[in-house]
């Protein structure tokens, strides 16, 4: 008799994400396992519970998915949980806080459909949070040289290191973008720009985007007025505007949508994945 699909949510929030829940369910999940304000020393606890209540060849059947809005918190949470796992005794673990692996993953993806991306010069704005650190890396292994840009060139110095740490042959410079004329020396020979900064926040004004003449698609994952491109829409998906191809959060959402329930339901083929950013955009690129 199959068992019944179990995840495991952990959420250094309060209160777990609904959406993510919602996700889940609608991903097939038959029983879901809400835990809020996780802390890294209750993990352990935690995942004991799920795999030494069935035998390893049923633990397919269990799987653990790691959300949360603080993104370090969350990662701290998904490095103690792969580490408790021991020999057969371990299931598939998913890490996405924030929705930033799968939304990276998703952006991405949407590039890569009009430019071939090895070799091409790309630009992340707002490369130091969540999903801009994410889409850099994406980019990074698909063989594109990357500029993380940022006001803050200290923090993108770091990104560029711990990207550097996991892919000694990636191409990628910090680049600073306060005023106009550094987001033009940003821009320069860049195929793909993707805007990935706080909500409501615009980082690239028309004015310097027509500057552009390299640029080939331009991607905004900011769904809050004012957005991050200004002239692209929120609903942009593959829209050509002048001579370039747009795509605005929600015209990338549902891909990221798609990717997340893809993602879930490879958990429960196998007790070995471990699905973070890299291993989630090659569940995407399958779609």
């Amino acid at each position: 008799m199959s068992k019944s699909k179990i995840l495991l949510q952990l959420d250094p929030d309060p209160q777990p994400s609904v959406f993510d829940s919602v996700v889940a369910v609608d991903a097939g999940v038959n029983q879901l396992f809400r835990h809020g304000g996780v802390s890294a020393a209750q993990v352990r606890a935690l995942v004991h519970g799920a795999i030494f209540t069935r035998g390893p060849e049923d633990l397919k059947a269990t799987a653990i998915f790691v959300g949360g809005s603080d993104v370090k918190a969350s990662e701290a949470l998904f490095d103690e949980v792969r580490q408790t796992f021991f020999g057969p005794m371990r299931v598939s673990a998913m890490l996405d806080p924030n929705g930033s692996n799968t939304t990276a993953a998703a952006a991405v993806l949407a590039a890569a459909k009009h430019c071939e991306l090895r070799g091409k010069t790309t630009l992340v704005l707002g490369g130091t949070g969540p999903v801009g650190n994410r889409a850099a890396r994406l980019l990074a292994r698909e063989g594109a040289t990357v500029r993380v840009g940022s006001r803050d060139l200290r923090k993108a110095e770091a990104v560029c290191r711990s990207i550097e740490q996991r892919a000694t042959d990636a191409v990628i410079s910090p680049i600073a973008t306060n005023s106009a004329g550094e987001l033009r020396a940003a821009l320069e020979g860049v195929a793909v720009v993707i805007a990935a900064g706080a909500a409501g926040v615009t980082l690239l004004p028309a004015d310097v985007l027509r500057g552009c003449q390299s640029l080939a698609v331009a991607i905004d994952l900011n769904a809050v007025p004012p957005l991050g491109i200004e002239g692209v829409d929120v609903m942009d998906k593959a829209k050509q505007r002048d001579r370039l191809i747009c795509y605005g959060a929600l015209g990338v959402g549902g891909t990221k949508m798609k990717i997340h329930k893809a993602a879930i339901q490879r958990m429960f083929e196998t007790n070995g994945l471990v699905l973070d950013a890299e291993e989630i955009y090659e569940i995407g690129k399958l779609l």
